[in-house]
């Protein structure tokens, strides 16, 4: 006779709505539907993030295409990891690669009119007038101008508020190549706004 008191109980009712996101993924490999609770949570910011990067227009293949990656790959994922957050950005960002032409137009959008063609048509006068200060031209400028390594770095940790160790996982490189990228690319930015902090002019960017 079975002992019951050994057998596993069933999930409780949002238990993986709380789970962290490790759990949810290994559940999700027996129960795909599973899946479905990482979206939910994680989706809406990854998309503020294409955004950013690459306009509205791209933003919601690049967004679904990061969770298919990342439901297909699913079994791979390193459980000992309780946040996603870094692998997705990874997926992201490898995709968001492929429009390197398209982001950098619309840097350079922003440095020659000071409008940025992602959140002009919905911003009022007055958030068009702080859009139009030079600081954020000469930003969008030196954004532009980064190397791709530094820029994706760079954003991963302002933009997407990853830690550098988390940044680091979404990118497959050291820890230390992050730092290194991070404080490379902070010194071009400060040199092009004449020593203005470029982590607070980000915040206007997101």
């Amino acid at each position: 006779m079975r002992d019951v008191s050994r057998t596993a109980a069933p999930p409780r009712l949002g238990a993986v709505e709380t789970a962290d996101d490790a759990m949810v993924i290994e559940r999700s490999r027996h129960e795909p539907e599973r899946f479905a609770t990482l979206f939910t949570r994680h989706a809406p910011a990854l998309k503020r993030f294409v955004i950013r990067r690459l306009g509205q227009d791209l933003a919601e293949d690049i967004v679904a295409e990061t969770f298919a990656r990342a439901f297909q790959h699913r079994e791979t994922y390193d459980l000992s990891r309780d946040d996603a957050r870094p692998w997705l950005y990874g997926i992201a960002t490898n995709l968001i690669g492929r429009h390197r032409r398209q982001e950098i137009g619309l840097y350079r959008a922003l440095s020659r009119t000071g409008v940025d063609p992602v959140i002009e048509p919905f911003t009022d006068q007055i958030d068009r007038r702080v859009a139009a200060n030079g600081a954020r031209r000469r930003l969008a400028t030196a954004l532009a101008g980064l190397p791709r390594g530094h820029r994706d770095t760079l954003l991963l940790v302002t933009w997407a508020e990853l830690t550098y160790e988390q940044a680091a996982q979404a990118l497959g490189v050291p820890v230390g190549t992050v730092r290194s990228r991070v404080n490379r690319a902070r010194s071009k930015l400060r040199r092009a706004l004449g020593d203005i902090d470029p982590t607070a002019l980000n915040e206007g960017m997101r």
